[in-house]
């Protein structure tokens, strides 16, 4: 088994791998002064350019403390996703100062006092008043706050702010990602986000085009402030694609707190699914957001209470003006996601969610980081680690701290070239995978006659991946389905503790239900009566963040048989990676501190990754 993973490494090295695939690494979520946001948090120099010299390697200068950073491994890809809304408008009025040009006296007259108010919000280094006076009042229902339109009527619509800006931001921005694409080497593609947030629920979608400038400079950036309806951005997308021939797809993100409606079984209108919503859904949200910067979102404790990995890097805040404990809700995770698509499907014919899952980070700072050890916070406030340690939400006496976050995460995208057409191409097969940050290499095949033999040999293995079915793709019965799945670690990071694959299946009652099983894992562990598998050690060194790789395995493989399996019964698999613990960012900047812990936050962590589901389909009922 040692052979065939380092034949895959080799392979990926040469990117000369069966089926012409190559795995690449990069982020389709971040943010550069141009998103109102990041500006008014002290990312007030960094733009485009600073993001795309940083994703290929090159040192650039932090906008917030001045000092050189560095990612630790560069990017295959980037995505700069400024918000549509607001886009480059604050910085230009901070810049330029605002134009009350054809006001009258009063309208005049509260645009500079509101213009004064914004510049001595951002110049006191604190933009975080800036955000609260936009959010939506918690009081209402997401349906109510989409209905009255709380973004017009926010503290920011007395502000004069020209359309042109926009525009010239917007070409900026894709002209820049032209700048940076070198096809076969680093793709730079275009996208923005659409940042629906009604009553608070975070309903935002990254839309990612893999058309060059000169094409997307022909359409301005669908946004909130155009609707706060998903459906009418499917509406825009096709209706754009059919004008331009761009190609576009909208990633749904930061699911983990959504109030329940990312995932819902009704529109954020209130109204049921009917074929023609699931049909657009499925078509234009191919993947999901699994985990990032403000959390993960594969599931919750309170889901999957069998689930022992199940309570990781939660994010327990509303995105909103109250301090109450989140309150989880099934619509807010991928594996109920996955498994709400088996119920419809069950019940009206059409699974609108059968996601493939990435992971990104949504940083706010101009930098892509998702390394532990490098991580540079989410707002470039909170870069350093007194910050992190100490900012809250003064105007409410609790809320996130910069220890809150996650360094998280990144997309694996198994694609035929490095080119926008290439990547574009995995997205919409779902051959995609997330992880945590690790560069962890995972591959998950179905089929129905691998063998263990499959695994030992340069030959057979790539025989397999040629005959299998990849992450992302469907299994249809009445064969018996075999998985193999291959692991590798990060060169540059920890060893892996385990293999599970997630199964997820709709029972006789139309239920969907869940299991996780352990399939491989390192060291001489014997599995329990009921399953689990007893804890890999923990090597990590608290007093100096260290980790010691005397546990765990550098490559972990297996063929696996679900012991469970029904022919009858529509099923999905993922496979879940899981690493030895390793040192949180929390307790390297407590140590950096002089402290002996990040108290209240875990000292170490178990970095994983995600793969993008198999479906199981029964064989078609002979009539």
């Amino acid at each position: 088994m040692r052979r065939a993973l380092l034949v895959i490494l080799a392979l990926i090295a040469t990117n000369i791998q069966a089926a012409e695939r190559q795995l690449l690494w990069g982020d389709t979520h971040l943010h550069t002064m141009y998103s109102s946001d990041a500006y008014t948090n002290n990312n007030t120099s960094a733009g485009p350019d600073t993001a795309f010299r940083y994703a290929r390697g090159v040192p650039v200068i932090h906008p917030y403390h001045g000092a050189r950073v560095q990612i630790g491994t560069p990017l295959d890809f980037l995505v700069v996703s400024d918000h549509a809304e607001f886009l480059g408008q604050i910085r230009n009025i901070h810049v330029n100062g605002v134009d009350t040009a054809g006001l009258g006296p009063i309208d005049s007259l509260i645009a500079r006092v509101s213009a004064w108010w914004l510049n001595r919000t951002i110049d006191s280094g604190d933009g975080r008043e800036l955000f609260v006076r936009v959010l939506p009042d918690p009081n209402l229902t997401p349906q109510q706050d989409a209905e009255q339109s709380t973004l017009e009527n926010s503290d920011l619509s007395v502000l004069p702010m020209p359309k042109q800006v926009e525009i010239d931001v917007w070409r900026t921005i894709t002209d820049v990602a032209e700048k940076y694409n070198e096809p076969g080497q680093f793709t730079a593609l275009i996208g923005w986000e659409w940042s629906a947030i009604p009553a608070g629920a975070n309903l935002h979608r990254i839309v990612i085009t893999d058309s060059d400038a000169e094409t997307a400079q022909q359409y301005d950036p669908f946004g909130l402030d155009d609707s706060p309806y998903p459906e009418d951005l499917w509406a825009w997308l096709e209706e754009t694609s059919q004008a331009t021939g761009a190609r576009f797809t909208a990633i749904p993100h930061n699911s983990n707190i959504s109030k329940g409606y990312m995932f819902s079984d009704r529109s954020l209108r209130g109204e049921a699914f009917d074929a023609d919503y699931m049909a657009k859904r499925s078509k234009w949200e191919r993947i999901a957001e699994i985990t990032q910067i403000k959390g993960d979102s594969e599931t919750h404790a309170s889901l999957s209470p069998n689930d022992e990995f199940a309570d990781f890097e939660n994010y327990p805040y509303y995105i909103q003006r109250y301090a109450a404990p989140y309150e989880p809700q099934r619509g807010d995770f991928v594996r109920e996601a996955l498994k709400q698509g088996l119920e419809l499907d069950g019940a009206r014919g059409q699974n609108p969610y059968m996601l493939g899952v990435i992971g990104s980070t949504d940083a706010h700072t101009s930098v892509s980081s998702a390394e532990e050890n490098n991580f540079h916070g989410k707002l470039a406030t909170d870069s350093i680690p007194s910050n992190k340690q100490n900012r809250f939400r003064e105007d409410e006496g609790t809320g996130p701290s910069g220890w809150s976050m996650s360094a998280s995460g990144l997309a694996g995208v198994w694609a035929e070239s490095n080119t926008r057409a290439g990547i574009m191409d995995a997205l919409q097969r779902r051959s995609v995978y997330a992880t945590t940050g690790p560069r962890i290499v995972v591959e998950f095949f179905g089929g129905t006659d691998f063998v263990m033999e499959d695994l030992d040999s340069a030959v057979q293995h790539a025989a397999m991946r040629q005959r299998g079915t990849p992450m992302g793709g469907e299994l249809t019965g009445p064969g018996v389905p075999t998985f193999a799945v291959m692991a590798a670690r990060d060169p540059q990071d920890a060893n892996l503790d385990r293999i599970q694959i997630v199964k997820g299946w709709l029972n006789a009652q139309g239920e969907a239900e869940e299991k996780v099983y352990n399939v491989a894992w390192s060291g001489e562990r014997q599995l329990n009566p009921d399953g689990r598998l007893p804890p890999v050690g923990n090597t990590v060194d608290l007093t100096t963040g260290q980790v010691d790789n005397s546990i765990g395995a550098a490559e972990l493989s297996t063929v696996w048989t679900d012991p469970d399996f029904d022919p009858s019964l529509p099923a999905f698999y993922y496979v879940r990676v899981l690493q030895i613990p390793t040192a949180r960012h929390s307790l390297l900047d407590a140590l950096a501190l002089g402290l002996d812990t990040a108290e209240g936050y875990p000292d170490t962590i178990q970095e994983r990754a995600y793969t993008s589901a198999i479906w199981f389909h029964p064989a078609p009922v002979e009539t």
